[in-house]
């Protein structure tokens, strides 16, 4: 079946999809982006989504294409059409397509903000079995720009890490600055030590994870301890256990950092029920 997309105010087979060689985030990665998840047919976190988005462009002082009701919607009819049990919905906000190429932003009454939305069809995606293994990091030197917390296009070197861990029989990477964790390539990254979680705070440094939020609230109601604060891959390296959070993997075991193993080198206990209890309690609400 040949996927319906969304651009700009139109349903289209993806096939006839189009956008301008002028289009500023792929001239300028000057864009931004969200991915929302769909389990049973629905929208997983929409509105942290939503409300982030709004705040990534607000930084960027870009323009919103609709409101975020519009938005909800044409998720749904999206989700609908392409019959999308368990996937995600991927979503772009561009600064649009000026006549020319130019470092200064265009005059955002005469140049209308690009919206692009997709889906992904992830049959099996609540019961990976990945999470029943494992994943495996390796840490990488974080070398990207200093507003990681607005959620842009500029995915250049999150891609560079994947390949990395690739190459080094891993899974992924985990990004260091100064001698601290900053985050996964795509993910919030964590640590737990007896019964407390330990992950980087919120800043300018890490994106600011829908994902993270829910299952910090969800540990906390699971009389588990929370810590947010800076720590060393050595730290976590002598962890109990450890995880990794986004849209697309929920709660994600790591057994392995930088070819040590964590505990008996399985998914720990922990982590696995916070999966469970981020998935349970997400479709509850889902919309």
């Amino acid at each position: 079946m040949t996927r319906t997309v969304y651009v700009n105010g139109e349903y289209l087979p993806e096939t006839e999809a189009k956008v301008s060689i002028f289009d500023r985030a792929f001239l300028m990665a000057d864009g931004v982006y969200e991915v929302t998840s769909v389990l049973g047919g629905k929208l997983i976190d929409f509105d942290g989504h939503a409300k982030r988005l709004q705040r990534s462009l607000t930084e960027l002082e870009m323009p919103a294409p609709c409101t975020m009701d519009v938005l909800l919607e044409i998720h749904r009819k999206l989700v609908k059409i392409n019959e999308i049990d368990e996937g995600m919905v991927y979503l772009q906000v561009t600064r649009g397509a000026p006549d020319d190429r130019d470092f200064v932003f265009p005059d955002p009454e005469t140049t209308k903000p690009t919206l692009v939305l997709f889906t992904q069809n992830k049959p099996g995606l609540a019961d990976s079995p990945v999470a029943k293994k494992g994943i495996k990091v390796i840490s990488i030197e974080d070398v990207r720009w200093g507003r990681r917390d607005i959620k842009t296009v500029q995915l250049l070197y999150p891609s560079m890490g994947k390949m990395m861990a690739k190459k080094a029989g891993c899974d992924d990477a985990w990004m260091v600055e100064d001698g601290f964790v900053t985050e996964g390539t795509s993910n919030n990254a964590y640590f737990i030590k007896g019964n407390k979680i330990v992950t980087r705070a919120l800043s300018n440094d890490i994106l600011h994870g829908i994902t993270r939020a829910a299952v910090l609230r969800f540990a906390k109601e699971a009389q588990m301890e929370v810590e947010e604060r800076n720590f060393t891959i050595a730290e976590a390296q002598e962890a109990d256990e450890a995880f990794i959070t986004s849209a697309s993997t929920f709660v994600m075991p790591v057994v392995e950092i930088d070819g040590v193993a964590l505990g008996d080198g399985t998914p720990g206990a922990r982590a696995l029920r916070l999966r469970e209890i981020y998935l349970d309690e997400s479709r509850k609400v889902a919309i």
